[in-house]
């Protein structure tokens, strides 16, 4: 009983120098994103914070760096990983077209967005060929840089920090602490960014935590930090670059739409219950 009471205190200390950390360098790099220029190198610093924070606390716990779950790690998940926020992507703007809050671009506007990768008068390419290889390129190339970035973020969140999380709460309970602590690591940037500040908190939050939920589950179940780091690239990818590209605001349905969104949250949440669900029948 002793043995116990004294490991789940010493994962409660290894959590808080964690957050510590992560928490006081992070603040440079959202200043400079708020103050200076929101450029992709701050940016790309901010997002591997959680991975320096992993570091310095696992040098100051005398712990090796080779402890997180590097392996690769079976392909099914990283599969699963690529398709899952493809798919809830997809569902978002379907339902966004389907409902009208926002349209499906004209042609005028697709071709403007395929003339950015010198796509259109390519040999006999039409536009529908243009958008589906730009959606091609996209969702892997894209994906592939985008993971350089996430890869800092997952090391922290899902490689390191959920594992000292499962010490000591249940797989709920590390969903939504996680995702919460997750969600809160952004705010800075939602409150100076925001146009509707307090929607966009809340729908952020929700979207955050149906997300840890799922990733926490593909984490747990692969026993590798990379299923995480692909699906947290291609949910960036598909619903920052390609979905909105392919749409038209209308006016007034513009909280509907983005990562931000009342759409997003909707359908996230959705797929976060099921994986909650499915986490506990499967006793995970």
């Amino acid at each position: 009983m002793q043995k116990k009471l004294t490991e789940r205190k010493e994962a409660w200390n290894t959590i808080f120098i964690f957050l510590a950390i992560v928490t006081i360098i992070s603040s440079l790099f959202h200043y400079a994103i708020v103050n200076l220029y929101p450029s992709r190198i701050y940016i790309g610093g901010l997002m591997w914070c959680p991975a320096i924070a992993t570091i310095i606390t696992l040098k100051i716990k005398k712990r090796s760096i080779s402890s997180l779950n590097w392996n690769w790690g079976n392909w099914k998940y990283i599969r699963l990983s690529y398709f899952i926020p493809a798919l809830y992507g997809l569902v978002t703007y379907l339902l966004i077209w389907i409902f009208g809050f926002g349209s499906l671009a004209n042609k005028e506007v697709i071709s403007d967005w395929v003339k950015e990768l010198g796509l259109v008068g390519i040999g006999t390419l039409n536009t529908t060929s243009s958008v589906i290889i730009a959606v091609l390129l996209i969702g892997t190339i894209e994906v592939v840089r985008a993971s350089a970035t996430t890869l800092g973020e997952e090391i922290g969140w899902r490689g390191f920090f959920i594992y000292e999380l499962k010490k000591v709460l249940s797989f709920t309970g590390v969903s939504v602490f996680s995702g919460i602590i997750w969600a809160s690591w952004h705010w800075p940037l939602i409150v100076y960014y925001g146009q509707n500040v307090i929607l966009e908190l809340a729908t952020f939050y929700v979207v955050i935590v149906s997300m840890s939920f799922i990733m926490t589950y593909y984490t747990f179940k692969s026993k590798s930090l990379w299923p995480a780091v692909i699906f947290h690239a291609v949910s960036n990818v598909y619903i920052q670059k390609i979905l909105p590209e392919l749409t038209i605001k209308n006016e007034e349905t513009e909280h509907w739409l983005g990562e931000n969104g009342i759409m997003f949250a909707i359908v996230t949440c959705i797929f976060g219950i099921y994986f909650w669900r499915k986490a506990i029948n499967e006793k995970l």
